[in-house]
């Protein structure tokens, strides 16, 4: 989704895609380390 919205706005300049792209990265970035949490509770480092 991320690709698809990057080259929409490489395409088309139009700022509220930009917008997009920028909001479902940090939503990506956020479901990592919620993914990286859940393994830590799951497999604890010790």
């Amino acid at each position: 989704m991320l690709e698809f919205t990057w080259g929409m706005f490489s395409q088309t300049g139009n700022i509220d895609t930009y917008l997009l792209f920028k909001e479902l990265e940090v939503e990506k970035r956020s479901r990592a380390e919620d993914d990286e949490e859940i393994a830590e509770i799951d497999f604890p480092v010790t």
